[in-house]
């Protein structure tokens, strides 16, 4: 069962590349749990969709959304972290945390998987945004299909 407004955010360890350049465990409640967090998940790093589009669009509108009162905006994949942090680095990504969901716990504990056997990506994270205000999802888009939509920045900013 996919998650719904009114819900709490899952507590699941996701990774982040500590000081040292390992992956460090962190748990998503710690990450996701207080202030205003937007929050926006993509099938994969790198990919065509995520890196031309969805990203971008997070990164350009940064301060838009932190001048619509929103503390930090996290992206979250089913990649690892030193994926996760190369792909923040190649897209200017410095103001967005990173999140790693390398064996799916997070989009499976949110209810989002996708399957994406056909194109050899095994279970994946649906691509979907939601705004998490102290934990508890108030505003939740999921794309319906294959193209980025609601789950956009600009889609999000009219939730604020």
């Amino acid at each position: 069962m996919a998650i719904e407004v009114g819900n709490q955010i899952p507590d699941v360890a996701l990774r982040v590349l500590d000081e040292s350049g390992m992956p460090a465990p962190v748990q998503s409640s710690e990450m996701l749990g207080s202030g205003k967090v937007v929050l926006f998940a993509v099938p994969g790093a790198f990919t065509p969709g995520c890196t031309n589009v969805h990203l971008p669009g997070y990164v350009e509108g940064a301060s838009e959304l932190a001048g619509k009162g929103v503390d930090k905006v996290v992206c979250v994949s089913v990649n690892d972290a030193w994926t996760m942090h190369a792909w923040a680095e190649a897209n200017g990504a410095q103001g967005i945390e990173m999140a790693a969901d390398g064996n799916g716990e997070f989009a499976e504990a949110m209810g989002l998987v996708m399957d994406g056997s056909g194109f050899g990506l095994g279970s994946r994270s649906r691509r979907y945004a939601a705004v998490i205000e102290d934990g508890t999802v108030t505003a939740l888009e999921v794309e319906p299909g294959a193209g980025i939509d609601v789950s956009s920045c600009s889609s999000m900013l009219g939730k604020l």
